[in-house]
């Protein structure tokens, strides 16, 4: 009996210290974190995993660790349906995400809470969006109007960029804009949402650039006829050419010195044929591994002044430096309960 436990004994420290060893900080890990423990994982989405974003994700961690005493690392993904199983699952704490991935992952795991999210210029939630667009090169423009006004009409049959199926802006809100207008249609009456995650429905081909930034670069290369993505995860790169910013018509131009990927289409041009605003994005947590206590002192630490106020995160536009989010005016992190999100959720029904 007593080999009996001591072979046990042997083989459970054996286990735990192969769980420990093969985490990593990219991925989804193999980690396995299944109860609180004395560090922070986050994990990124594609979008927010770039070289540029370093700085911020290493301020956010300095940040937290000092909140909390505990360590931080970081999952850098290339694929939103990583991030997604990785805090759904219990490899991470926390993670950055869109409204529609944070659903995802909490139809996966109910524990899965909001636990801030970035307010819009009045530092309130009144103005907390951003935008998805649906770009075309600013050449082709004409081929996408009707009567001078631009028209979903001409998309049929084009070739179409997404950034992921799992992407609030870069899928969901932009495809339920295409059903709501071609169901209308008796052509495409039964038309869904996965006959436009790939050709042969409504679209000859379809494209999935895996980040924003991805799918920004398949209509700028010619990959593509139509590209959707949003605004937040491009502002690095691109700039104002023509028109006001998010409005449809806007031309926007690729900068001279824009980094990966923009660095092939430098000086290239799009524009916008429609222009929705999107809920904006949460930090969420798996309550199951941060636990409540961790949950309130990150919450009182995003939610602080101390925070709206650090200009590693909160980049100004004046700095020139890429960050996390851009300070206009009054933004801020504010915390919100999971309801906030059912917009989102009724996008579905």
């Amino acid at each position: 009996m007593m080999k009996t436990k001591l072979l046990f004994t042997m083989l459970l420290i054996f286990t735990v210290m192969l769980a420990a060893c093969s985490g990593g900080n990219s991925g989804a890990g193999n980690k396995g974190k299944t109860e609180v423990d004395d560090v922070i994982d986050i994990v990124w989405y594609p979008n927010e995993s770039g070289a540029d974003l370093k700085a911020s994700r290493d301020e956010l961690a300095r940040v937290i660790s000092e909140a909390t005493g505990k360590e931080v690392e970081h999952h850098l993904t290339t694929d939103y349906a990583i991030a997604i199983e990785t805090i759904a699952n219990g490899n991470a704490d926390m993670g950055f995400m869109g409204a529609q991935s944070y659903i995802e992952a909490k139809n996966k795991n109910n524990t899965i809470q909001p636990l801030v999210v970035h307010s819009g210029a009045s530092g309130t939630l009144d103005d907390a969006v951003y935008y998805s667009w649906l770009a075309v090169n600013v050449d082709d423009q004409e081929n996408y109007k009707v009567d001078g006004e631009f028209s979903l009409d001409t998309i049929a049959d084009k070739k179409i960029s997404f950034v992921s199926n799992s992407s609030t802006s870069g899928f969901k809100v932009p495809s339920s804009s295409i059903l709501a207008h071609f169901t209308q249609q008796e052509k495409y009456a039964e038309l869904t949402a996965e006959d436009l995650m790939a050709g042969g429905k409504l679209f000859s081909q379809v494209l999935f650039g895996n980040s924003h930034q991805g799918s920004a670069v398949n209509v700028l290369s010619g990959n593509v006829d139509v590209a959707a993505f949003c605004d937040t995860c491009t502002v690095e790169y691109v700039e104002v050419a023509e028109g006001e910013a998010n409005t449809v018509g806007a031309v926007y131009k690729v900068k001279d010195d824009a980094a990966e990927p923009f660095n092939t289409v430098q000086g290239s041009e799009f524009t916008l044929m429609s222009v929705t605003p999107v809920l904006n994005e949460p930090f969420v947590a798996n309550l199951d591994v941060m636990g409540q206590e961790d949950f309130d002192k990150l919450q009182a630490l995003f939610t602080s002044d101390e925070m709206a106020n650090n200009e590693k995160i909160f980049v100004t536009e004046e700095s020139g430096e890429s960050g996390l989010l851009v300070k206009t005016d009054k933004e801020r992190f504010i915390a919100v309960e999971d309801s906030w999100f059912n917009p989102i959720r009724e996008l579905a029904k």
